[in-house]
């Protein structure tokens, strides 16, 4: 049951980078304006109309409403008359952000409901780990995964207050990644094992950096993504071919870290192959490595083909989890014993 419930959470926040790469591909983080709820909605609404102020209608506290270009809340239930009162009304004081896309706040609301699933899930596994384990250390583990979800959805709402911060998006990013690391780690110490590993000091050394190294890499990409934000808020999504006609720096120190990224994994398969030190999961790291630079140079040269962009973070995220599970093993001097590897 604990085991179980942990994959189950890792599924899950996967499941959230993947909405979140959504998110920021479709530009809808501002979908829902505020939070937890939307729009003052636990469903949110579906056509501009329903954020109208409408005469002689009841309106209940907590109501929002998009009026002269800003959002209004209820401040207790009450009927409109023929006119607008600014007295039955606060304003929203978190940001001045008022613009109602379907589209965005439905994307934004999907992502939410993946960020509450996971909530849950955490929750089921603290519960396995205090009434079927008793494990201190695992219970322990499992706290502190709890204390981070709830972390996690706290910087989401100050993302929204911030009207998508470039700092607090990277910050949120990284969360989801050390959460992702928490997960594995704590399937792996769950987990019987029967694989034989050889220890290698340089593998293990190699493993450590080529791990900082695909970090540094992601808060790169955010770096990137911010500026391909700013840039299309001033040319528009139509005009895909000028996102990076003009990079910054960050851009060209991506790219070309792409390279050490690369030539460093290369050298942990070829020395794992070699040395036989039995990581059958680096064939993943070299493919997920290969997709990633793939879908770098679609971006580049086809001008964000569709998915790209999402893709390009899931693959990373994922090629993050893998590398972490790997050093994981690269860590045990002697031999485990293990039925099953997690990729």
């Amino acid at each position: 049951m604990y085991r179980k419930s942990i994959i189950v959470a890792l599924i899950l926040v996967y499941l959230v980078i993947i909405a979140g790469a959504v998110v920021r591909m479709t530009g809808s983080g501002m979908g829902c304006p505020d939070w937890p709820k939307c729009f003052g909605y636990i469903i949110p609404p579906t056509e501009q109309s329903q954020l109208d102020w409408h005469e002689n209608q009841s309106y209940k506290k907590g109501q929002v409403i998009i009026f002269e270009e800003s959002l209004r809340i209820a401040k207790e239930d009450f009927n409109t008359s023929n006119a607008f009162e600014a007295k039955n009304w606060n304003g929203y004081d978190k940001h001045d952000y008022a613009v109602f896309n379907p589209w965005h706040t439905w994307i934004e609301y999907v992502n939410r409901l993946c960020g509450a699933l996971a909530g849950l899930a955490f929750l089921v596994m603290l519960g396995a780990a205090l009434f079927k384990e008793r494990n201190k250390k695992r219970i322990t583990l499992s706290i502190i995964a709890v204390l981070l979800i709830g972390f996690q959805g706290w910087i989401g709402a100050t993302v929204v207050y911030s009207v998508l911060s470039p700092v607090r998006i990277t910050i949120h990013m990284v969360i989801a990644l050390v959460i992702v690391a928490l997960l594995i780690y704590m399937l792996y110490e769950a987990t019987e094992h029967s694989l034989k590993f050889k220890y290698d000091a340089s593998f293990k050394t190699g493993m450590l950096v080529a791990l900082a190294l695909t970090l540094v890499q992601i808060i790169l990409g955010t770096q990137v993504r911010q500026h391909v934000d700013d840039t299309i808020d001033n040319v528009g999504y139509a005009a895909k071919s000028l996102w990076l006609e003009r990079p910054e720096l960050t851009f060209y120190i991506h790219r070309s870290f792409s390279v050490i990224v690369f030539l460093l994994n290369a050298w942990l398969f070829q020395r794992n192959r070699k040395k036989r030190l039995g990581h059958s999961s680096f064939n993943w790291v070299v493919l997920l490595i290969c997709l990633e630079i793939l879908t770098g140079i679609l971006m580049y040269y086809l001008d964000f083909p569709f998915l790209s962009q999402p893709l390009h973070l899931v693959i990373a995220s994922v090629l993050f989890g893998i590398q972490y599970y790997i050093l994981l093993t690269a860590f045990k001097e002697k031999t485990v014993h293990n039925t099953t590897t997690l990729v």
